[in-house]
């Protein structure tokens, strides 16, 4: 017999100690490498332009087939008879013997390669919030480990309109409206969507190559990618913070590191400091860095590929060099369901291949994220 869907969204027992996310952390200042040491172009598989994919979507699409679908269900069937919650998924509880052998490429093509994919034909209608979710976090095993995506613990986040007041974004995290997500990064080395259902319109996607980015910028507006490159930018936390931890971060968008530009960006997260500018403690934005924001957004608008998720389509993307934004969307009347995706957030850690980043705990196995004193994980069913 099955468990009531409360056993597979219940947090771990005491006895399970698995390591927690790090949480947001500035950089290590002392190893920055100052813009007169960035590279004069980025060169490699990291680098794309939309033009080499927009017409060739069997680059980076790929539909499941009715065997993968198959061995994919099998294995979510085995972990929900076994009771466990969803957090505790391991690529041992949840096997997939062919199938990852896909995601193992996919794993290495977003850490170094192209930095995304998606894949078209779960049957997320027929299996349910539940099975669905528990098939996600299976998948997602393969290609990272899970990281706690806000204060809350919830190492499986809900995209919803959650009718919070978009322009309090101080805050509101974006992702809980309905409102425009600027191109971004967020806070992990790989994010992952999977969608329950569509919005009646918009909530479409965009991702452009922070590398193809880079180059263009270089050439373009060379003073604008080195306000960019500069540690004065300060991110707002927004109220997500530990004990004897600032509210704010000070970072830059690039950094060049270990032979890599690794690029970090939220424009939200950077206009929602005010409150902290009128209390004197972080300066405001500059002419330079205000056009700054303006070019860069600009930039990955001309650069981005377009994409639409349909119901059943999980996309993954580098946060490491690749920004990603969303269109507002406007959602079915009721009783029709409402635009939901699961979000995943993900670490490639060193030891497993992932890149070396200019952060305290580069090396740590759940490096990222966002961690608030002691919370343990969960994966709750649907939004909170």
């Amino acid at each position: 017999m099955s468990p009531p869907p409360s056993a597979l969204s219940a947090s771990p027992p005491p006895a399970h100690k698995k390591e927690l996310t790090s949480g947001q952390h500035s950089p290590l200042f002392s190893q920055l490498l100052p813009w007169t040491q960035f590279p004069a172009e980025i060169t490699g598989r990291t680098v794309w332009e939309r033009r080499d994919y927009v017409e060739h979507p069997e680059k980076w699409v790929h539909v499941w087939t009715p065997e993968q679908v198959a061995e994919i269900e099998a294995a979510t069937e085995a972990y929900v008879a076994s009771g466990r919650p969803l957090v505790e998924i391991t690529r041992e509880s949840f096997p997939l013997p062919t199938v990852r052998i896909l995601l193992e490429r996919t794993r290495e093509d977003l850490v170094d390669g192209k930095g995304f994919a998606l894949f078209k034909g779960l049957p997320v209608e027929e299996w349910g919030v539940e099975r669905s979710a528990v098939a996600y976090m299976g998948l997602g095993t393969y290609v990272g480990h899970f990281l706690s995506q806000n204060a809350h613990g919830h190492v499986l986040g809900h995209v919803k309109d959650l009718f919070e007041d978009s322009s309090a974004i101080d805050r509101v995290r974006i992702y809980r409206t309905n409102a425009r997500q600027y191109f971004h990064s967020d806070d992990s080395d790989v994010v992952g969507l999977l969608c329950l259902s569509r919005a009646l319109s918009g909530g479409e996607s965009d991702i452009a190559s922070s590398h193809r980015v880079y180059n263009v910028l270089r050439r373009r507006h060379p003073a604008v990618l080195e306000t960019l490159s500069q540690p004065i930018w300060h991110f707002d936390r927004k109220g997500e913070v530990s004990r004897g931890q600032a509210p704010y971060l000070r970072a830059a968008v690039f950094y060049c590191y270990r032979g890599r530009v690794i690029s970090k960006w939220d424009p939200y997260f950077v206009r929602s400091v005010t409150r902290f500018v009128e209390q004197g403690l972080v300066p405001p934005l500059t002419p330079a860095q205000e056009e700054a924001m303006k070019v860069l957004e600009e930039t990955c608008v001309e650069e981005s590929l377009h994409m639409v998720l349909d119901v059943g389509d999980l996309q993954w993307v580098s946060n490491n060099h690749v920004f990603h934004a969303r269109t507002a969307y406007t959602d079915h009347p009721p009783p029709a369901k409402r635009r939901h995706l699961l979000r995943l957030w993900l670490s490639t850690p060193e030891s497993e291949g992932g890149w070396e980043l200019p952060f305290w705990d580069s090396a740590k196995e759940k490096r990222g994220g966002i961690q608030v004193d002691e919370m343990p994980e969960v994966a709750p069913l649907d939004a909170e």
